[in-house]
């Protein structure tokens, strides 16, 4: 027996319906005035949090790594001053990565309202190039004194900064800046192209945001596939940043011939264990406390309405 067509009508609208339910839920926010200023405002907050917590969760990790990647041949790691230069990660960190995420969320959001939606993963590529290359003021000398400090080349970050600074001049403490952005761009655009890629993925399959476990396994994931695929461009920046006034290294093309040939090709893993590690338990706190962090101050802007008391 046919349908009726007052059944047909009533199951076309029903998946209509629920076509429309699924199309809110991947684009939350997008039908609302896009506001530059309080996104990049709150996106720094958020990236502040973020970092922060991750840096000083996780920086004896960072500090092996480090020394593994600094060590040529078949020196030893010392594992001794293992939380050496954090204080003045800290104090670079933050203001670095408040700036690379606030300027990321507006980037973000702008391309992804002007490109076509197949075009998604290309607005969070080139978001976070964009986020990395303005941060980068801060990140390097931050980056060049803290991996300074972790070999043991310093005592303190004040008498780093000094010396750096006259026996190098004010470019020393920008060393390893070209080795840098050949690390770090291409990283924060794969990092955070994945990690959204992968909730966008998420809503699909549950047809709601994911919370916050799952956005830190999310973020692990994402951030641990990342740290394996730049290594080796970790450790160029590595060898850049902790030699000095020496210049063992006339460029790039050089630092890889001469890592080649002196230590072979397994010289570029250095540290992949401890850099997979710390960067999978970092993507994980860092995007984790991210996310919560963008929900409260957004349920602080537009708090949630209550609900009403339900009589017995």
């Amino acid at each position: 027996m046919r349908d009726s067509p007052d059944i047909l009508v009533h199951e076309v609208k029903d998946a209509k319906n629920k076509a429309v339910k699924f199309s809110a839920i991947l684009n939350v926010g997008e039908n609302k005035e896009f506001d530059f200023v309080r996104t990049l405002y709150e996106g720094a907050i958020a990236g502040g949090a973020a970092g922060l917590v991750v840096e000083a969760a996780l920086y004896p990790i960072d500090t092996v790594k480090t020394r593994l990647q600094a060590v040529h041949g078949g020196g030893k790691v010392v594992l001794k001053g293992l939380y050496s230069g954090l204080a003045a990660n800290l104090v670079g960190m933050l203001p670095a990565t408040a700036i690379f995420v606030g300027v990321y969320e507006p980037t973000k959001q702008k391309l992804l309202n002007s490109l076509p939606e197949n075009l998604n993963a290309l607005a969070h590529l080139t978001a976070g190039v964009i986020g990395g290359v303005a941060s980068s003021i801060i990140r390097v000398p931050t980056e060049v004194v803290k991996q300074r400090m972790q070999t043991s080349h310093f005592a303190s970050t004040s008498n780093a900064v000094h010396v750096i600074v006259s026996r190098e001049g004010f470019k020393g403490l920008y060393a390893g800046y070209g080795s840098f952005l050949l690390r770090d761009l291409p990283f924060d655009a794969i990092q955070f192209c994945i990690y959204e890629q992968l909730r966008i993925g998420y809503k699909l399959a549950a047809q709601r945001d994911p919370n916050d476990p799952e956005n830190a396994i999310i973020g692990a994931f994402s951030g641990a596939i990342t740290g394996a695929i730049t290594t080796p461009l970790d450790v160029i920046k590595t060898r850049f940043m902790v030699q000095g006034s020496s210049s063992q290294y006339q460029g790039i093309r050089d630092c890889c011939r001469t890592i080649m040939k002196e230590e072979g090709a397994r010289a570029f893993l250095k540290g992949i264990g401890p850099r997979v590690l710390w960067i999978g338990l970092g993507g994980a706190i860092f995007f984790g406390v991210l996310e919560q962090t963008k929900q409260m101050l957004a349920n602080k802007r537009c708090p949630m309405p209550e609900k009403p008391i339900q009589p017995r």
